[in-house]
C-alpha cells in the first residue's frame, strides 16, 4: 500500500535560514526530508508542486486572533463574527492562538476552545489563552491555573488589559498573582505559561510591567505584551522593556492614518526597536484578526468600528523587506520562528525534518500556495479546503 505525500520543489527555501533552491518532502503531517534532490521511495506516491520561481517559507504563526469573534464596544451590533478557515489560509496562517477581549460576558473561554478545536480538526495548529480583559478573569474551570494544567489547548492567560480605559485597572498585586498562576500552571503542565497583555493607549504605558520586575521573582519571559506600536510613548517603553530582555509583540493591523496619527506600523516599529538594541529574536508580529478596532474621539465617544485581518501579517513582512533591504531570512522571523519560540512550540515556525508540515509558497511577494499539516489548503491562490459551512470560493473574503 502506497503512502501519499507532497513534494515541493522551490527556487529558494527559507527555513527561516536561507537554504537556497531545493526540495521538501512531506508525509502525512510531518516534514520527512529536505535536500537539493530527493529521491522518492517506491512506497510513496507524491503530489509534486514545481515552483522554481517561488520561495518556500514556514507557515505563519499568529499568536493573537479573536478566532471566535470579538468586539461589542458600541453595542451588540458591533460584535465581530468568527474567523473562517479560508481567511487564515489566504493569509498563510497555519498556527494560531485564540484570545477573548473586552467582552468576557457574551463571549466565553469555552466557546473559544470549541473554535480552536474546530480549526484544529480542519488542519491548523491551534491554542488559546484563558481569560479576557478583566481581573478576576474568565475561565472554564474557575481557576486560570487549572485551565492551563487540565485543558490541552490552553497555553497561558490573556489577553489581560492594562493601560486601557476598557480594562479593570488591576493593582500590581492582582497582576502579579495572575502572572504567578500562569507561570506555575505552565510549569505543572509543561507549557509556556504566558501572561499575554493587551496594552492600551493610556498614559501609564508599561509602568506596571516594570514594577512587576521590581517586586516579583518571575522570569521576564512570563509577560508577553502586545499592541506596543499603538503610540510613540508605548513604543518608547517597549525599547526599555526589550532591552531588559522582554518580548515585544507588534500588531500588524495598526497603521498611522490622518485620523489616527499616533499608530505606528509594525514594520517601522520593528526597525526602531532593532536600532535601539532590542534583540531581533524578541520582536514578533501578530494580527489581532477579527478583533474590533474601535476609534474613539477625545471625549471617549465611538466614531467608527474597524476589524482586524490576518492578511496584514505578511503585508508588514513585505514592507519590512522593502524598507530595509534585509534578507527574507531575517524579515520572516517575526511571523515564524520567533512567535513559535515565545509560545514554546518547537515543531512549528520552521522547516526542518520532524516538524509539522506547515509551509507557504511566496511568488512575486504574494502568498501563492499554503500547506497545513501536509494538506494543500490553497494552490496558486485557489482555496482547496473550506470551513464546514463555507459555500463556494469567496475569493478575497
Amino acid at each position: 500500500m502506497k503512502v501519499s505525500a507532497v513534494l515541493i520543489r522551490a527556487g529558494a527555501i527559507y527555513a527561516p535560514e536561507e537554504l537556497g533552491p531545493g526540495e521538501v518532502l512531506m508525509v502525512h503531517d510531518r516534514i520527512v526530508a529536505i535536500g537539493s534532490k530527493i529521491t522518492l521511495p517506491e512506497w510513496i506516491t507524491a503530489t509534486i508542486i514545481d515552483a522554481p520561481d517561488a520561495m518556500l517559507i514556514p507557515g505563519f504563526v499568529d499568536m493573537h486572533v479573536h478566532m471566535a469573534g470579538g468586539g461589542g464596544e458600541g453595542g451588540p451590533q458591533f460584535r465581530t463574527p468568527e474567523i473562517r478557515l479560508s481567511q487564515l489560509i489566504r493569509a498563510g496562517v497555519t498556527s494560531v492562538v485564540g484570545v477573548l477581549g473586552t467582552d468576557g460576558t457574551t463571549r466565553s473561554v469555552s466557546g473559544l476552545l470549541a473554535k480552536a478545536r474546530a480549526l484544529g480538526e480542519q488542519g491548523l495548529s491551534t491554542w488559546i489563552y484563558t481569560g479576557a480583559y478583566e481581573i478576576p478573569t474568565r475561565t472554564i474551570t474557575g481557576s486560570a491555573r487549572d485551565d492551563i494544567i487540565l485543558i490541552d489547548r490552553v497555553i497561558g492567560i490573556g489577553e489581560i488589559a492594562i493601560n486601557d480605559h476598557r480594562g479593570s485597572h488591576p493593582s500590581d498585586q492582582e497582576l502579579l498573582h495572575l502572572a504567578s498562576e500562569a507561570r506555575v500552571g505552565g510549569l505543572l503542565a509543561g507549557k509556556p505559561g504566558i501572561l499575554h497583555l493587551h496594552v492600551g493607549e493610556g498614559k501609564s504605558g508599561l509602568r506596571s510591567l516594570f514594577r512587576m520586575m521590581e517586586i516579583g521573582d518571575l522570569p521576564i519571559s512570563t509577560f508577553v505584551p502586545t499592541h506596543l506600536n499603538r503610540h510613540a510613548r508605548i513604543l518608547a517603553d517597549a525599547i526599555t522593556w526589550g532591552n531588559q530582555g522582554g518580548y515585544c509583540d507588534l500588531t500588524t493591523g495598526i497603521v498611522s492614518t490622518a485620523r489616527e496619527p499616533e499608530g505606528l506600523s509594525a514594520a517601522d516599529s520593528a526597525v526602531v526597536l532593532e536600532q535601539q538594541g532590542v534583540p531581533w529574536e524578541h520582536i514578533s508580529f501578530s494580527s489581532d484578526a477579527q478583533g474590533s478596532i474601535p476609534v474613539f474621539d477625545e471625549q471617549g465617544h465611538l466614531i467608527r468600528m474597524d476589524i482586524g485581518s490576518s492578511r496584514t501579517l505578511f503585508d508588514e513582512v513585505v514592507k519590512l523587506h522593502e524598507k530595509t533591504g534585509w534578507s527574507w531570512e531575517r524579515c520572516i522571523r517575526p511571523i515564524t520562528s520567533t512567535p513559535a519560540r515565545i509560545l514554546g512550540q518547537k515543531d512549528i515556525g520552521q522547516l526542518k525534518v520532524g516538524s509539522v508540515a506547515h509551509a507557504v509558497l511566496i511568488k512575486d511577494n504574494q502568498i501563492d500556495t499554503v500547506i497545513a499539516k501536509g494538506q494543500i489548503m490553497m494552490n496558486q491562490g485557489r482555496i482547496m479546503h473550506w470551513d464546514t459551512f463555507e459555500q463556494g470560493d469567496l475569493h478575497g473574503y
